[in-house]
């Protein structure tokens, strides 16, 4: 009777987790590093949006303007030219447009003064994050901005100062506080209703929580800010638990990250996160989409620091690990550097779509690399997990034969 107690527990896992990830591999394109359009790198892509209306994608690539100035992109999708292969070609990408970004002032974005990581459109309205930087070279608070489809700044939303780097460029020192480098603004998403803008940082604040590294192999707690779209100032502020390295770097010493690289709003407080894991001497990224929801979470914003804190963190269920994927060969799906994601349009028997692009550093050893999947039902509420599981946990038990009084005891013993 245990063992059937057990099966019927095993088993309602399992369907929790075929609950849990309603979505399937359609395939992938990679457009290699070098390529040009109009006089651009293509390359550093770590946010992107899709226009449903004009059935096209905005980029945003992360150049620094030290190849070319920062800038955005839009973009066609061809998914019928998308293969579940190791070498896909890049036959259905199409790049339609580039525009550099601009500064209050109207010009373009001097070398080393910016950091473009993620784009939202609304209307003829692109919001976009700028990372920050923390190092010895110097200090850049992170932002968060509204511009027109010509690049030019229409805006600027108020972000907390607790994001901005003081003190050591390690952000390693007591005192320190602010966004560690490299560490910061990558997630920007509007709730479904457009009213609501959040944005995160890949990892904790130097006053909140260590990053993760291969060091500690500990999670880190980041903030999710919310800021009212209308007066573009912050409401609330929420934790949210970065988890530890998905594999263990070689040699053990050698560099390893694991960040919160974008969110994408589902529902009240619910979004898709991806944290991107990397780990030298490890063939490619460990990436994981998880359904996180912010609606029973502690509200952070009067807390300076969250080291010691008493709150409740955004809850979290992994929702796909597309280190899971595998192609039609059978070999496993390599990815990317992948950062960007949103919504995409039907295709074939999927009424929807999840489009994925990597960022590939501009560096010859990576590559811009599109993923598909297809959402094979509405992606569920994160109820619905506790519902099914506690469902088939009840029917287990309910099922699950009364012991007579003269067994009771060895049961009860063998259970302990």
């Amino acid at each position: 009777m245990r063992r059937r107690l057990v099966c019927a527990l095993v088993f309602g896992l399992h369907a929790v987790a075929a609950a849990a990830a309603p979505l399937e591999y359609i395939g992938q394109n990679i457009v290699p590093t070098g390529a040009q359009y109009a006089g651009t790198t293509i390359g550093g892509l770590s946010g992107i949006d899709f226009d449903a209306a004009a059935s096209r994608y905005w980029a945003i690539s992360d150049d620094r303007s030290q190849l070319n100035p920062a800038r955005f992109y839009d973009l066609t999708l061809d998914l019928s030219q998308f293969a579940r292969s190791s070498a896909p070609g890049s036959a259905g990408v199409t790049f339609t447009g580039v525009t550099n970004l601009k500064t209050v002032a109207g010009t373009d974005f001097a070398a080393l003064t910016v950091d473009p990581e993620s784009i939202r459109k609304v209307g003829d309205t692109l919001y976009w994050s700028n990372e920050g930087q923390r190092t010895a070279a110097g200090f850049q608070n992170p932002t968060v901005r509204s511009m027109d489809l010509a690049g030019n700044h229409t805006g600027d939303f108020a972000v907390p100062t607790r994001f901005n780097p003081v003190g050591d460029a390690s952000g390693l020192v007591a005192g320190d506080a602010g966004i560690y480098n490299n560490l910061a603004f990558e997630s920007l998403t509007l709730s479904t209703d457009r009213t609501k803008l959040y944005v995160a940082a890949e990892n904790g604040l130097a006053q909140d929580s260590l990053p993760v590294t291969q060091a500690t192999n500990q999670p880190s707690t980041t903030r999710v800010v919310e800021f009212d779209v209308a007066t573009r100032s912050a409401q609330a502020e929420y934790a949210y638990e970065v988890g530890p390295l998905t594999a263990l770097p070689s040699p053990a010493s050698a560099f390893a990250t694991n960040g919160l690289v974008e969110m994408l709003a589902v529902g009240d407080r619910q979004f898709l996160t991806v944290e991107r894991s990397f780990a030298t001497g490890v063939p490619g990224n460990g990436i994981r989409i998880y359904l996180a929801d912010a609606r029973n979470a502690s509200d952070v914003s009067a807390l300076d620091s969250l080291e010691g804190a008493t709150f409740t963190p955004m809850s979290k269920q992994l929702l796909l690990d597309l280190n899971t994927l595998t192609n039609d060969d059978g070999s496993p799906l390599l990815l990317d550097n992948i950062e960007g994601i949103t919504f995409g349009p039907g295709f074939g028997p999927y009424a929807q779509t999840l489009i994925l692009v990597s960022d590939n550093n501009f560096s010859g050893t990576q590559f811009t690399q599109f993923v598909a999947l297809g959402l094979t039902a509405p992606i569920p509420e994160p109820e619905t997990y506790a519902l099914l599981g506690a469902g088939l946990v009840l029917l287990a038990l309910r099922r699950r034969p009364q012991p007579s009084p003269g067994r009771h005891r060895s049961e009860t013993d063998r259970l302990r």
